[in-house]
């Protein structure tokens, strides 16, 4: 009994000390950054090209009232400057000072162009190259649906090929199995059909639809569908290709062209002018269609680099983004309110909303004017340390250039570099291309000098253009050559460059 006793005064014990440890309250300081509305607005802004600027522009301009597109003239600014308002009476407000938006000479500062932009736009308009148009074509799958169109077949025939068009990719295959399109079609059609069905309305497609190749199930497939529908070229020759395709498609992938020609039963130099019936044909049939290309396909840059007699001109793209002012109708709903004398509280509440946007406006304005500058400072930064590159064209001049590099000599933080140059295009007078790909890492030379990794790939690229095609080089012989280039580079690296080149390995660049 003494002993429960002691045994429970114990565990009463040890939950007064349990619980006065756990009602100790603590003091301590801790950092935690956190982003404001703007700042976020800036980022995701910096993320988009010039591209997709005027459709984010356009949205803006269709949820907040406040925001014009060019509606304010000089002569409306200098009209409103001799009104004078009454900054006391919004006191009212919840002690909201209003100046801001009654300040004539922030109205002056809303839009986001520099007095620079403006004259290039002027100098732009007589050379004909403010707008930047894009083709307005039928798709690829539009094309295809006029063909059937012209087709003389039933009802539930054209629309098992309307199916069938429908899941056709851009480059022209169908690659949805047949049994799924059959679910498709009873699912969502109510229409009852079988596999041998659809695959002969199917062949019509094939053989019968431009362009030429397109509705097959595989490569070896469209390929053959092409030779079968080629009018031109040597007949034996494309007989010939089409056994190949048909009982030797494997041994073709892999150029063994000595078995080939044991299996054909000819020479080298017969199989040479067969492969090149084989060449001719396109592996990606719905390539060949104008129509089908894509808007994305087309480059926009964002900014462009002219040489003007030795001096490199730096040019911010913004000529398709419309100019943004503050809207002057809720302006002067403002300077109404001002002059009214009695103010109820409905006035109030919607003056207090017009407040909102006109913030929400300049904000936005603001935030376009910090990318556009912060946009060029990048660029600058990059045209600066490449000006070798940029100034001559050539890729081995490129020098070693990371993030933090730009973000060095320009102050921003690196993944603001990054924002800016994963998703923006340079134009220059020897192509368009990506910021991101003058930036690269360094290799070492025998020298002890650093080169950009750039360089050894432009020169990988020239020795495998240069190679003998009868007997390319292999990632040994490539990796030797550099080194007595200078280069100090292992076989693996060299594999790694050719793979990011899109150069296949040395069998599959074999030619007879």
């Amino acid at each position: 009994m003494i002993k429960a006793k002691s045994t429970l005064k114990t565990f009463i014990i040890t939950i007064q000390l349990y619980s006065r440890s756990m009602l100790k309250q603590k003091l301590g300081q801790s950092l935690v950054q956190k982003l404001s509305p703007q700042q976020i607005q800036l980022m995701k802004l910096l993320q988009i090209p010039t591209t997709s600027l005027e459709q984010r522009i356009k949205e803006e301009l269709e949820i907040n009232p406040a925001l014009d597109e060019n509606e304010m003239s000089g002569e409306e600014d200098n009209d409103s400057e001799n009104e004078a308002i009454d900054i006391d009476a919004y006191t009212t407000l919840n002690h909201v000072d209003m100046s801001d938006h009654l300040s004539n000479e922030s109205l002056m500062d809303s839009s986001y162009k520099s007095r620079a932009d403006h004259d290039n736009a002027n100098n732009n308009d007589e050379e004909g190259y403010r707008y930047l148009p894009l083709p307005m074509l039928d798709t690829f799958h539009e094309y295809m649906l006029q063909q059937l169109n012209l087709l003389n077949i039933n009802g539930e025939d054209k629309q098992i090929a309307k199916q069938i068009i429908g899941n056709i990719d851009d480059d022209g295959y169908l690659r949805r199995p047949l049994e799924a399109i059959i679910d498709d079609l009873a699912f969502r059609h109510n229409v009852d059909t079988s596999t041998g069905h659809i695959e002969r309305i199917l062949k019509v497609i094939q053989n019968s639809f431009e362009p030429i190749g397109v509705g097959a199930r595989s490569l070896q497939e469209s390929l053959i569908i092409q030779l079968h529908r080629r009018e031109e070229g040597h007949r034996i020759h494309i007989e010939m290709a089409q056994e190949i395709l048909t009982h030797h498609f494997e041994e073709f992938t892999k150029k063994h062209y000595h078995k080939l020609a044991r299996h054909l039963n000819i020479s080298e130099d017969e199989l040479k002018d067969v492969i090149e019936e084989i060449l001719k044909l396109n592996p990606k049939p719905a390539s060949g269609y104008a129509g089908g290309a894509k808007v994305e396909n087309y480059i926009i840059p964002d900014f462009i680099i002219l040489n003007d007699d030795g001096e490199l001109k730096l040019t911010l793209n913004s000529k398709n983004a419309p100019e943004l002012r503050i809207s002057s109708h809720y302006i002067e709903m403002l300077r109404a309110y001002d002059r009214s004398r009695n103010k109820d509280r409905q006035q109030r509440e919607a003056v207090m909303f017009i407040k909102q946007k006109i913030d929400s406006a300049k904000w936005f304005i603001d935030a376009i004017r910090q990318r556009q500058q912060t946009m060029y400072k990048t660029m600058k930064a990059i045209l600066d340390y490449q000006f070798a590159y940029f100034y001559t064209g050539d890729e081995t001049r490129l020098k070693p250039m990371i993030l933090k590099d730009i973000s060095d000599k320009t102050g921003l933080d690196i993944s603001t570099i990054s924002r800016v140059a994963n998703s923006k295009w340079v134009q220059t007078e020897f192509g368009t291309f990506r910021l991101k790909s003058f930036f690269s890492e360094s290799l070492s030379t025998e020298q002890g000098d650093e080169v950009s990794t750039l360089e050894v790939k432009k020169i990988l690229k020239d020795l495998v253009s240069t190679e003998s095609k009868r007997k390319p080089l292999s990632d040994q012989k490539l990796t030797e050559t550099l080194i007595k280039k200078g280069y100090n580079i292992a076989r693996r690296t060299v594999a790694k460059y050719r793979e990011q080149l899109n150069i296949p390995v040395a069998r599959l660049r074999k030619e007879l």
